[in-house]
């Protein structure tokens, strides 16, 4: 009678948060370069990274690697591998990016790698100026560390000179990089592997970072014609580049540049928005698409758990009062309102983007510097999961956390391993206490539940319903972090603190109580719907491009296939650019279904010289030089 009992309470009571998962609303596709991390590999051949570690990265399901070194990159010269170290007396150490990305290369055949352009006009030239912090303090830290020493300074000396240590480093320099690993007489790297480049780091900030040779900030606008200069340079060399800027350091930096908004033609503008508005003016000025992804970076002070696991609302969610708010206050037209606390960030910045450019801009979001200020492995662990799952629902093209705890490695795994390629929505009736993040496969039988419950003291029972993807009632597998160890736990995808167990699902419906601070997958496998996918970010299909006769005079015969999710029309976009990347001409722009298209291209009214035809199906993209020769 006790266990008939127990089966009627759990068949029947009601829990305590309703969520409803529609398995046919909402698709898009989510990028696996959220996976991502900063500073994981070795610049330096004589030590490179064990093979271990190699395989840490490939279980845990690592899929982007931003490997600039944040401030060290403002300095960096690839030419002779160097780069200043603004956190450390301006010293100049060695640092190979090509090592670097050849490793990455060989090692992770489906990872990205990101490193940066400098735009602050000098580089590392030599590290026989170093201060000799060995002899002053056994190279120990110190409130003094980012003291400008290097060059001949010192405590006694006071500041050094940087002409002793830097040179000059204009844009054609900076961007000579890409000929380095990509052109005709490079090193012959895979140039889709290393497409994203961050246009430096925390440019708003230099006159303290890099106050060595900036002791005083530029203006916005002198920043802004460092990034148009630089990014048509890059465009030029490298069409598909994904030029991810501006990369402001924190919340009062994504609204202010230096203490406050931009004057512009008789109006004054929070930071973002005018950077916004300056690109959109340049882009239709110059005809050539000067950014692909808006960055920022993200350090918030909040050390109280409760608040911390709140953090993922800052992103988009219009109605979360975030504590922190401050630079925000300044989005108000009249000036300061110190009632403004709601930040929405992308959300902001997806409307000034459709304001200034379009709707169809094409810029996506990232993150690609964040840490806390807590050692609790479990907010750690909620706070993460929470991120992954909001950038998975909106379409966030990466993410890159800067601080990085060893709990993190399981959450990542987790997500990466069992998450699904494609979003769908899930809703809860109490987002702030327990969200799902719901996803399915390309062939639509198998739906991933990811539940998060914030709560840091309560377990939490829930009901979660099902739509639109039928499943037979049966017992379903189930896998949770719970209660976590500072130490580091994941060892494989077979050795980790993954508990596993089980959900009966009866009318395509289970109830399940979950743990406080834990992170609950669900896989549930069935029949699901084929609805389309929103076509904002990179799709499971590929897709090639010919073209004969090449070198060709004037005519040629651009052939291409592409193969489409479910056999579904695509939007397919085929134009020609010049070296300079500007459009000459579109020859198809149109919605095809799977399938091989040819189309012939009369460059007869053009000189000879390079071109490049640039296929877009979806927001993936593929290029070809073809040469006219006259």
């Amino acid at each position: 009678m006790k266990y008939l009992i127990l089966v009627l309470l759990t068949v029947f009571c009601l829990y305590g948060v309703e969520i409803t998962v529609d398995a046919s609303q909402g698709r898009k596709p989510i990028s696996p370069y959220i996976y991502g991390k900063n500073n994981s590999l070795s610049d330096n051949s004589s030590s490179p990274l064990s093979a271990n570690s190699w395989e840490l990265f490939r279980q845990a399901g690592l899929k982007m690697f931003r490997e600039n070194g944040g401030n060290n990159a403002t300095k960096y010269n690839w030419r002779r591998k160097l780069s200043s170290h603004p956190d450390w007396y301006n010293n100049v150490y060695a640092h190979d990016w090509d090592y670097e990305a050849q490793s990455l290369q060989d090692n992770m055949p489906d990872a990205r790698g990101m490193w940066a352009f400098q735009l602050i006009g000098y580089a590392a030239a030599n590290n026989q100026n170093n201060f000799n912090d060995w002899v002053y303090n056994g190279s120990q830290w110190w409130e003094g560390v980012a003291n400008n020493w290097a060059g001949g300074g010192g405590p006694s000396e006071g500041e050094g000179d940087p002409e002793l240590y830097l040179m000059e480093w204009p844009p054609d320099s900076t961007v000579g990089i890409l000929d380095q690993w990509f052109g005709d007489t490079g090193l012959g790297f895979e140039e889709e592997r290393f497409q994203y480049w961050n246009m430096d780091n925390e440019v708003e900030i230099w006159n303290n970072t890099h106050d060595d040779v900036m002791p005083t900030a530029i203006s916005a606008e002198a920043y802004m014609q460092r990034f148009f200069d630089v990014a048509k340079k890059a465009r030029a060399k490298f069409p598909e580049i994904k030029i991810v800027g501006p990369v402001p350091c924190n919340e009062w930096f994504w609204y202010n540049w230096s203490d406050g908004k931009v004057d512009y033609n008789g109006s004054s503008y929070p930071w973002l928005e005018y950077f916004i508005l300056r690109i959109a003016e340049e882009q239709d000025a110059a005809g050539i698409h000067l950014l692909d992804v808006l960055d920022v970076h993200f350090y918030p002070s909040e050390s109280n758990a409760d608040e911390i696991v709140q953090l993922h609302r800052i992103w988009f969610d219009e109605a979360y009062d975030y504590p922190g708010a401050n630079g925000v206050k300044v989005t108000d037209p009249s000036g300061w309102n110190n009632n403004i606390t709601n930040e929405y960030i992308f959300g902001r910045c997806g409307a000034w983007l459709e304001q200034y450019i379009g709707a169809d801009h094409g810029v996506t979001f990232s993150v690609s510097e964040t840490g806390l200020n807590t050692d609790d492995p479990d907010v750690v662990a909620v706070w993460y999961a929470s991120n992954l799952g909001v950038f998975a629902d909106n379409g966030i093209e990466f993410f890159t956390p800067w601080e990085w705890e060893n709990e993190m490695w399981e959450v990542l795994h987790l997500f990466s391993r069992y998450a699904k390629n494609t979003r769908v929505i899930s809703l809860s009736e109490d987002e702030e206490t327990v969200s799902a993040y719901s996803s399915i496969n390309s062939a639509g039988d198998s739906l991933t539940v990811i539940l998060v419950n914030r709560l840091i003291n309560s377990a939490q029972d829930v009901n979660v319903k099902i739509d639109d993807f039928s499943m037979e009632d049966g017992i379903y597998e189930a896998l949770m972090l719970n209660d976590l160890s500072e130490n580091m736990t994941f060892i494989s995808h077979t050795n980790n603190a993954l508990e596993e167990g089980t959900v009966s699902v009866v009318s395509d419906s289970f109830n399940i109580t979950l743990p406080s601070l834990s992170i609950t997958a669900v896989i549930l496998n069935g029949e699901g719907t084929t609805s389309a996918v929103e076509a904002s970010k990179p799709q499971d299909y590929d897709f090639t491009l010919h073209n004969y006769p090449n070198p060709f005079n004037p005519i040629t015969t651009i052939l291409y296939s592409v193969e489409t999710q479910n056999n579904m029309s695509q939007q397919v976009d085929l134009s020609i650019y010049n070296v300079l990347g500007q459009k000459i001409c579109t020859l198809v722009s149109e919605k095809q279904k799977a399938g091989r298209y040819q189309v012939e291209w009369n460059a007869s009214g053009l000189n000879s010289g390079v071109f490049i035809v640039q296929l877009i199906s979806g927001l993936k993209s593929k290029s070809k030089k073809i040469l006219l020769v006259k």
